[in-house]
């Protein structure tokens, strides 16, 4: 069993910043990756970026020089450093377990999700 809880979320204008955090419990020896996904109303969810626990870090053209995903061991938390935000980057923001398979990352029934948290971004 593993638990993820995000936090972090708020209300920001365009070009502002927020931190989230996914913090982990329970059986963290289990985790292949953490990946953040978002979620907006009428739109498709979409992986945002991803964090192996090797430290290897991939990111969604979208976000790529403006988010980034770090960890902290110790904590057991993975956060994402939103910079620059946008009014499309208005979204409900999760954390997941998951993993990469040769080019692809999934997750499956047996991965676990936090239970999301709001950005939004104003113009």
């Amino acid at each position: 069993q593993v638990q993820l809880v995000e936090s972090g979320g708020g209300l920001v204008q365009a070009g502002g910043s927020l931190r989230l955090s996914c913090a982990a419990s329970g059986s963290t020896f289990s985790i292949n990756a953490i990946g953040w996904y978002r979620q907006a109303p009428g739109k498709q969810r979409e992986l945002v970026a991803t964090i192996s626990t090797t430290g290897d870090t991939k990111y969604a053209s979208s976000v790529k020089g403006r988010f980034t995903v770090s960890r902290d061991k110790v904590k057991a938390t993975v956060y994402l450093q939103m910079n620059s935000l946008k009014p499309e980057d208005t979204a409900t923001y999760y954390c997941c377990t998951g993993k990469w398979s040769g080019s692809s990352y999934y997750t499956g029934p047996s991965d676990y999700w936090g239970q999301g948290t709001q950005v939004t971004v104003s113009s």
